[in-house]
């Protein structure tokens, strides 16, 4: 009985360990409830183009893929491309536009992203809170800053997050999966 305690004790101390050793993904796991990858990082070096009477520049390119738009959320020290296509490869370098009108423009501009461990994903979206700011950069209309108004989970099939009944205001919806991709985690952003 006395050795099987010292296994027991064992084990478990070499678990509390090793969940230590996991720090931030292990955080991330419990609280989205799947496991995020660490993906290696990057930032944009292609070349940038000017924009016409505008501050911000952003990438037309992304390691081989068109950039729609530039997002930056400071509370989470995201600042990424968003990129055009949404398919398989560009999903695993980057945030993509998933559906909606051109960024900036009236209607509800949705972004998706796995819950990558990174710079340029959605890793720690769920922290996010109604009243926090994003914002989005673009080549046609400049940038614009939202600010969050709802935040809420949905099954995979659930779609209504993506209404372009936006009462001719302009919208962003950040989309991520949550509960081993069970849910989606969703998050409303309106123009400030």
């Amino acid at each position: 009985m006395n050795k099987v305690l010292r296994w027991l004790i064992l084990i478990i101390l070499f678990l509390i360990l090793l969940f230590m050793l996991k720090g931030i993904s292990g955080e991330a796991q419990i609280k989205t409830g799947e496991e995020p990858k660490n993906i290696q990082e990057e930032t944009p070096t292609e070349e940038k183009e000017k924009v016409k009477n505008k501050t911000k520049v952003v990438a037309t390119q992304y390691k081989g893929h068109k950039v729609t738009a530039n997002l930056q959320i400071e509370k989470l020290k995201i600042d990424t491309c968003v990129l055009e296509d949404y398919t398989k490869n560009a999903m695993e370098i980057c945030v993509t536009k998933f559906f909606g009108p051109n960024p900036n423009e009236v209607g509800n501009f949705c972004i998706t992203g796995h819950n990558y461990i990174t710079k340029n994903m959605f890793g720690y979206l769920y922290t996010l809170k109604n009243g926090d700011v994003l914002t989005l950069t673009d080549n046609e209309n400049g940038t614009i800053k939202y600010k969050i108004y709802d935040k809420y989970k949905v099954k995979p099939n659930q779609t209504y997050g993506l209404s372009q009944k936006t009462n001719g205001k302009r919208e962003v919806t950040l989309i991520t999966c949550c509960n081993y991709s069970n849910e989606r985690l969703i998050i409303k952003a309106r123009e400030v």
